[in-house]
């Protein structure tokens, strides 16, 4: 049974959205993904929120773009916590959708990423999916060490090699 519902505003936020799965896929966390537009869908949207808790679901990633309602609105309607990903946009660089995001009115919380930041959402996801699962919580360390492993590598190379070496080896 999934845990994490993905949703997005339209196919086209898919190829950011899939980070998110990606990650949680890495960690085998179950999840579902669809398209739930606010503007386009709202009865779509409304029944997606309301019975998010009661078909399992633990937390909901939401990603939009432009005016971005869809993450405010569904926290509005569901008791579930909701993060939101502000999809960069063509006309503001996606800074709509961080302000319509993070700007949430008292008493409607959603837990906001950084523009293009489904791959943050997938593991904030799982971080709340840990409070009460311990296996998530030895996944998620597996993961770190291996952020670590990747990280100290490019260090060790790029002391090798020298920058110079490094940028033409590397892109």
């Amino acid at each position: 049974m999934a845990e994490v519902l993905i949703i997005m505003g339209s196919d086209s936020d898919l190829p950011e959205m899939a980070e998110a799965a990606k990650v949680l896929e890495s960690l085998s966390i179950d999840f579902d993904l669809t398209v739930v537009s606010a503007h386009r869908t709202p009865d779509r949207m409304y029944a997606c929120a309301k019975e998010a808790h009661s078909k399992g679901y633990k937390c909901i990633i939401a990603g939009a773009g432009g005016a971005a309602h869809l993450p405010g609105m569904v926290a509005s309607i569901t008791s579930l916590p909701v993060i939101g990903v502000p999809i960069k946009s063509s006309n503001m660089s996606g800074l709509d959708s961080l302000y319509s995001i993070v700007q949430m009115p008292p008493g409607i919380p959603v837990a906001t990423m950084a523009i293009n930041g489904a791959k943050n959402a997938g593991l904030f996801a799982a971080k709340i999916l840990a409070t009460s699962n311990s296996d998530i919580i030895v996944r998620l360390a597996k993961y770190t060490e291996t952020m670590e492993k990747q990280v100290l590598e490019k260090a060790a190379k790029l002391e090798q090699s020298g920058f110079k070496d490094y940028l033409e080896n590397s892109i």
